[in-house]
């Protein structure tokens, strides 16, 4: 099971990525231009990430215990929850934070990254 120490840090290696609290809740964002790839609620069971709103409803109706939007909040953004109790590995949690970084990178950074990319 994943915790919210887990998110942060595998979160936290990604290149250029940092902490800040937004909202009350701690969100991990890139350096350069501040982008947010990832976020956690405030119960450290839930991570929101970055997912493009056409793969979302696919990924809901394959894993509805994992994943799931917040509705009103996460509904016209490219924007996914995941409950970190249902991931089955850490490899699975650093593959989810991988994707939502790559969404957020700037290319320059990407290119700096090729083996992330």
């Amino acid at each position: 099971m994943a915790t919210a120490d887990d998110v942060r840090r595998i979160a936290l290696a990604l290149p250029g990525a940092m902490e800040k609290l937004s909202w009350g809740v701690p969100t991990f964002r890139l350096e350069a231009g501040g982008r947010i790839f990832a976020s956690l609620d405030d119960d450290d069971r839930v991570m929101g990430v970055k997912c493009p709103k056409e793969d979302r409803e696919e990924l809901i109706a394959a894993e509805p215990q994992k994943f799931f939007l917040r509705a009103g909040h996460d509904d016209n953004y490219a924007w996914l929850r995941v409950r970190l109790g249902a991931l089955e590995n850490e490899e699975e949690l650093r593959a989810i934070l991988l994707d939502s970084w790559r969404q957020a990178a700037p290319r320059k950074l990407l290119e700096a990254h090729p083996d992330l990319a």
